[in-house]
């Protein structure tokens, strides 16, 4: 007789960074904004009328594709819209990675891709980063049945340059090149003007990270009307809602008001920098970050047995139990207070 587990999904799934029950945690381990969202944008959450809930959202969201069509530079029919940067990727991967030849990423890159590759049946193939954690575009030439990256990169923290994105599409005009730009605002390369010139490239953003609203779930795409039309009909073969009103509303506000957003991500920037600085004067050696965290190591020393003794001050970083990696730490880049914390516990742990 068959069992009916025989019939269930077996898959490892993506493990985000550890969200503790204790609110009186430095939370330096999963990429978020140290800095409320935008005040428009919390005023418009609370003078939302409560009562339009009974309503399903805009199924297009179309207002706030407007307000990122604006501010890119790009007409409202380039722009799509999803419940954060994750799920617009993952309708990108069964939207657009559908051949036979395997898709192709970098082999340290977001852990989420191979997730999806599983969970798609999806063939995929890695090329490893170089000495330098660097993505080599060279690797990219041969023949894929679809390119994805981020950049810059993650948990790296590392930015290619035009140069390297005009390269990489010169190399795939016969496949679908997705960048997974979510941490593009904190001083990386936005390709976005190049959708203009490559038909065959999608750009992906969020508004978890740089505009503070990683609890609302906003994510978008930006490509050619031929990508985002074939979005939209995967999309609507599957949740024609994926974006809330109130999502819609405080988006809209978030990404009108450009002088509080410049104003946050020079803090992180300022932050960043001094936080490199100071781990470097510690004996870390720390990678060129273009977002709002850094990848650091000290090689004399167990960054496992680092890592699990600041929880134990209850301060939160990342690490990554994978090969290459294994004896790095990410650190998400808080307020000067939290890094101030950090740092002292850092010391305390290398005095030991």
């Amino acid at each position: 007789m068959n069992d009916w587990r025989n019939n269930l999904r077996k898959i490892e799934p993506y493990v985000p960074g550890e969200q503790s029950k204790d609110k009186n945690i430095v939370k330096l381990n999963a990429n978020e904004n140290p800095y409320p969202p935008s005040p428009k944008a919390i005023k418009a959450i609370k003078e939302f009328n409560a009562e339009s809930l009974r309503l399903y959202p805009h199924a297009n969201a179309t207002p706030l594709k407007a307000a990122i069509a604006e501010y890119y530079g790009v007409e409202t029919e380039n722009v799509f819209l999803g419940n954060g940067s994750d799920d617009v990727i993952a309708l990108a991967f069964q939207a657009f990675f559908n051949g036979e030849k395997p898709i192709a990423y970098p082999d340290i890159t977001y852990s989420f891709y191979p997730v999806w590759c599983r969970l798609f049946g999806i063939p995929c193939k890695t090329y490893p980063l170089d000495e330098n954690f660097r993505i080599n575009a060279e690797d990219y030439k041969e023949e894929n049945g679809g390119v994805i990256l981020p950049n810059p990169n993650a948990p790296t923290s590392i930015c290619e340059g035009e140069g390297f994105i005009r390269k990489l599409m010169d190399y795939n005009r016969d496949s679908v090149v997705i960048i997974d730009e979510a941490y593009v605002d904190f001083g990386g390369y936005s390709c976005v003007s190049l959708t203009k010139e490559y038909e065959n490239l999608l750009v992906t953003g969020t508004f978890s990270k740089s505009r503070s609203l990683a609890g609302l779930r906003i994510g978008f795409a930006i490509g050619s009307k031929a990508l985002i039309s074939v979005l939209e009909a995967v999309k609507n073969s599957y949740n024609s809602y994926t974006v809330d009103a109130l999502s819609i509303a405080a988006g809209i506000a978030s990404i009108k008001d450009g002088k509080y957003f410049k104003e946050t991500i020079s803090k992180i920037i300022n932050t960043r920098a001094r936080l490199t600085n100071e781990l470097k004067a510690l004996g870390f050696e720390v990678l060129d970050s273009s977002a709002n965290f850094v990848f650091a190591t000290r090689k004399d020393r167990n960054m496992k047995e680092m890592f699990e003794y600041l929880k134990t001050k209850k301060v939160f970083i990342r690490y990554f139990n994978l090969p290459r990696i294994d004896n790095y730490v990410r650190i998400t880049v808080g307020t000067d207070e939290e890094i101030d914390i950090l740092l002292k516990e850092i010391k305390n742990y290398l005095g030991r």
